[in-house]
This record gives structure tokens, C-alpha cells and sequence, in this order.
């Protein structure tokens, strides 16, 4: 099994927040979404609830890995 980094509760949630940043960006810049419709997608989405577990370790992959999740939610019509 994979051996989980440490990091503080502050340090994940700064992480938590870049991805949030940046996932955001991507659905305004290659969606054409507003800032405030990527948003209600990202925090409405199974892959959000996943990226806010540190266990998955999700909060320390590339923005464009967890969009690739985001993305599968959206062409399967799990999200609005």
C-alpha cells in the first residue's frame, strides 16, 4: 500500500484551496463557464468530497488529474 505524506492541517488546506483555484480556472477558461458556475459545479461534485478526504491523496495530484475526474462526473451527467 502507499505510504501517505504528513502534512499539517493548515498545509492541507492551503493545498485544498490551490486545487480549488486552479480546477475553477479550467472550467471558466475551456468551459466557458463564470467563475460562480464553476464553483457550484466543483463544490456540488463526488470529486470534490473525494479531493476534501486527505486520504485519497487527490489535494497532491496535478489540478489537471483531479479535473479529469471532474470531467468524467460532467459527461455523465452527475452534475448539473
Amino acid at each position: 500500500p502507499a505510504k501517505l505524506m504528513k502534512v499539517t492541517e493548515l498545509d492541507f488546506q492551503f493545498m485544498l484551496e490551490c486545487q480549488e483555484r486552479d480546477i475553477a480556472t479550467i472550467l471558466v477558461e475551456e468551459c466557458g463557464m463564470s467563475i460562480h458556475q464553476a464553483l457550484d459545479v466543483l463544490y456540488g461534485s463526488e470529486t470534490y468530497k473525494l479531493l476534501q478526504n486527505p486520504k485519497t491523496g487527490l489535494y497532491f495530484q496535478s489540478p489537471r488529474y483531479v479535473y479529469s475526474y471532474l470531467q468524467e462526473e460532467i459527461a455523465n451527467g452527475k452534475i448539473a
